[in-house]
């Protein structure tokens, strides 16, 4: 394989993670988190997604599957950024977002979370990665295209690496922005309830525009 195929393919998966589903989703998840689990949702999302892809683009490459099977994908991610939107703007609403506020080691700490108390919990991040898995599925019709300029018919997990860490390197500068506004912005309930029902609102919208496409 050429190093202009690789860059192509590397090339292609920034192109794709600048899908608005895509960071929109990792906005639903990573807004009001702290920096660790802000990244590690970026970088699960991304695998996810690329891991879904490889599988995805495996069968149909070796079954005879239409590929408008791949329309599919596109409806699951609309239904899944669509339904975040409506929860997130629930939660807003009947005001089950909260702030609490500590001094840790001459420290400020800021945790925000949903109902009544405040509970350490990964399922935002193994949720992160099932949602990307859902998500490749609307992606694999782009990549077998961009796959098929490099005159290659065969699959390789090479190509679905650097695709998906063209991908990852979106997610995490978008992880980073998101970190920003955690750390910067929300620090106040006003604050939280307009940046999650910012979020709520863009979800709605992406999801409907997909859905309605």
């Amino acid at each position: 394989m050429e190093s202009i195929g690789l860059l192509l393919i590397f090339w292609y998966g920034i192109l794709h993670a600048f899908g608005p589903d895509h960071l929109t989703a990792i906005a639903d998840f990573s807004i009001g988190k702290n920096k660790t689990k802000t990244l590690i949702i970026t970088i699960l999302f991304a695998f996810g997604h690329g891991i879904s892809l490889f599988i995805f683009a495996k069968l149909l490459e070796v079954y005879d599957i239409p590929e408008s099977f791949t329309h599919y994908g596109d409806i699951i991610s609309a239904m899944v950024i669509f339904f975040m939107g409506i929860y997130l703007l629930f939660m807003v609403f009947t005001n089950k977002i909260n702030i609490n506020k500590h001094i840790h080691k001459g420290k400020e700490h800021i945790h925000i979370y949903f109902g009544k108390k405040h509970k350490h919990s990964n399922k935002d991040m193994t949720s992160a990665f099932t949602i990307g898995v859902l998500m490749g599925i609307g992606g694999i019709r782009g990549m077998l295209v961009t796959f098929s300029l490099l005159e290659s018919s065969n699959i390789g997990f090479l190509l679905v690496f650097i695709f998906t860490f063209g991908v990852m390197v979106v997610f995490i500068l978008f992880g980073l922005g998101i970190l920003y506004i955690n750390k910067n912005l929300l620090k106040s309930e006003k604050n939280i309830k307009i940046a999650f029902t910012s979020v709520g609102i863009i979800s709605l919208i992406v999801g409907s525009n997909i859905l309605l496409a």
